[in-house]
């Protein structure tokens, strides 16, 4: 397992070498970073227009924290392609 591991890892950062760098794991964090606010982004919006056809008269309401949790959840990608470079530099 430990072997398999160490080996995706290698295969995930593109490296040709036996040895992973710091970029390499950054790179390979933001990628996994990115999933998250992805599948949350997708259910905000999903959920959103399944609440304004549901109740239209609400639609200006549900819009507005509908782009409040669009923005928390960007927030995350933000942050997780920032640390990568905290982390290197």
């Amino acid at each position: 397992m430990h072997l398999l591991v160490h080996h995706l890892l290698y295969v995930a950062a593109g490296s040709t070498s036996s040895t992973i760098t710091i970029k390499d794991l950054g790179a390979l964090t933001y990628g996994l970073a990115a999933i998250g606010p992805g599948v949350g982004i997708g259910l905000v919006f999903g959920h959103a227009i399944e609440a304004m056809a549901r109740q239209p008269e609400a639609s200006g309401r549900i819009q507005t924290y509908m782009w409040i949790g669009f923005a928390l959840a960007e927030a995350l990608a933000l942050i997780g392609i920032a640390v990568p470079f905290f982390i290197t530099g």
